[in-house]
């Protein structure tokens, strides 16, 4: 792991995570606890089953941005970041959300996560949606020593996890807002465990309630602007960048916001004769390579991909915002700074 420290003379020092942090001896810091928490994690992981050992690493060993993790260590750094408890609770969302990610490539039928091949593509659904089970299983056990708090929480956690994948699956009641619908699922499925995140950092940091809770509104709001990114991302992106196909959502028919608010414009009789007629190909086979790249060139170019990116900096810049109460230092310019990255993202 490359540290903070090596970055060139007069740089901003970059975590492994592509974050710059501004401040040289925060980076060294978090760079160090962020080695702890792959440690754990690869200990975390390890079965004596051979096929359980194998499955369970392919995505924690493809890298990832360690993102949440990220985010517990920089919330815990507002209190005693130096605190055992803090690395234990980063592997446990990490753990979490690797777990979750086994079981959504089967459900979108993804065939890459990670630049790596998804787990289901190499052993099949059924021991991909187990390896998930088993992580879930591991996460839950380091849990249990961080004490009755964080299990109550991770199972809090968890349980908007499943039902914002529910929601999505069955998607809005004849009754519903698609747009409000879709943004629900993002705050459970997505935000949720951005929250736990922060406010696990927080709390085992020995942190004041006021802080704990500006960090996980924080939290929760950076996960809101990190799915509309992902969004944009999916359609504006290569592969390389992203580590997925473009266009894997939008050929497994899984709602995202440029589409929503295109189906939304020609339901309402706003859009044109194009929009129509794109919407259509959207609802349509998009199984040949060539016509999936022939609705995300158009999707590239259409004034939805924009409005999903200000929606993107609007929660970024909400996000933000909750760090008011946060005493003004090199961790409130990191979270800050964190959050633009985000909106960043869909440039």
């Amino acid at each position: 792991m490359t540290r903070a420290s090596d970055a060139p003379s007069g740089a901003a020092p970059t975590l492994p995570t592509g974050v710059p942090l501004s401040d040289p001896a925060l980076a060294d810091r978090v760079a160090q606890r962020l080695a702890e928490v792959d440690a754990t994690l690869d200990e975390a992981v390890a079965s004596t089953d051979a096929l359980a050992d194998d499955a369970a690493r392919h995505l924690v060993t493809a890298g990832g941005k360690r993102f949440r993790p990220l985010l517990t260590l920089l919330a815990g750094e507002l209190g005693d970041g130096a605190q055992p408890q803090i690395v234990d609770a980063a592997v446990v969302v990490e753990l979490t959300q690797v777990a979750s990610l086994y079981h959504d490539d089967v459900m979108d039928s993804a065939p890459v996560r990670r630049g790596a091949p998804a787990a289901h593509t190499v052993w099949g659904n059924t021991v991909a949606i187990l390896v998930g089970d088993l992580l879930f299983a591991r996460a839950s056990a380091l849990v249990a020593g961080l004490g009755p708090e964080a299990v109550v929480l991770q199972s809090r956690t968890f349980e908007r996890m499943c039902l914002g994948q529910l929601h999505e699956t069955t998607g809005p009641g004849p009754d519903d807002d698609p747009v409000e619908h879709y943004l629900q699922v993002l705050s459970d499925k997505t935000a949720s465990l951005l929250a736990t995140s922060a406010r696990l950092g927080a709390m085992f940091g020995g942190c004041p309630d006021e802080i704990i809770e500006a960090v996980a509104a924080y939290g929760e709001k950076v996960g809101m602007a990190f799915q509309l990114a992902d969004d944009v991302l999916d359609i504006a992106s290569s592969g390389a960048v992203s580590g997925k196909t473009p266009g894997t959502d939008l050929r497994e028919h899984v709602p995202t916001m440029p589409v929503l608010l295109l189906r939304q414009r020609v339901t309402q009789g706003e859009g044109t004769p194009a929009d129509a007629e794109l919407l259509g190909r959207l609802d349509g086979d998009l199984s040949d390579d060539a016509a999936l790249a022939a609705v995300v060139a158009d999707l590239r170019e259409h004034d939805v991909l924009a409005e999903t990116r200000t929606l993107a900096v609007r929660w970024a810049r909400e996000a933000a915002a909750e760090l008011e109460v946060l005493p003004d230092g090199p961790v409130k310019e990191a979270l800050t700074d964190l959050a633009t990255a985000l909106a960043d993202r869909t440039v």
